[in-house]
């Protein structure tokens, strides 16, 4: 397996790890307090990065791929930053059978970017998810908060160029 190297290096800050440090610190004693930890990682940083992984790990006194299983495992925790405006696909049953990847095909060709990627600036995210229930729009995207429906990949240009602005 090839694994994809990210566009987005980890730049935390020594202040964000002093705060990491001290939760860590807090928590330590009790190993069922990782996905505390966890938790609070991924709000002072916005994520969790392989890098914090190990902080974590390393500090809680737990193997990495226990933080790393969690991690992957709740659908709360992101692996990868994301982006000023955040776009997310639905890959719910009604959107997929309507043309769901061919709108990723389409922001990932608009913001150079794959799923699960931010662009270098920090601008732009892109991720997929499960069924967000506006299945009577499908295929439907969501930008942040705001929800696009009835989608067909020619769209797409637009919608970006409206945060592009």
């Amino acid at each position: 397996m090839v694994k994809k190297i990210s566009k987005n290096p980890f730049n935390g800050t020594p202040e964000q790890e002093a705060k990491l440090m001290a939760v860590i610190e807090e928590s330590k004693h009790d190993k069922s307090l990782l996905m505390h930890v966890m938790q609070e990682a991924q709000g002072i940083y916005g994520y969790l990065p392989f890098e914090v992984q190990k902080m974590i790990a390393d500090g809680m006194n737990v193997p990495i791929e226990k933080v790393y299983g969690v991690s992957t495992f709740y659908a709360q925790f992101s692996l990868s930053p994301k982006g000023e405006y955040n776009f997310s696909v639905c890959l719910g049953t009604a959107c997929y059978v309507k043309g769901a990847q061919e709108l990723i095909d389409k922001l990932e060709e608009v913001l150079g970017i794959g799923a699960k990627e931010c662009t270098p600036d920090g601008k732009f995210s892109l991720e997929d998810c499960r069924c967000i229930g506006a299945c009577g729009l499908a295929p439907v995207i969501t930008v942040n908060d705001e929800v696009y429906g009835k989608l067909e990949a020619k769209d797409i240009p637009g919608i970006v160029a409206k945060y592009q602005a």
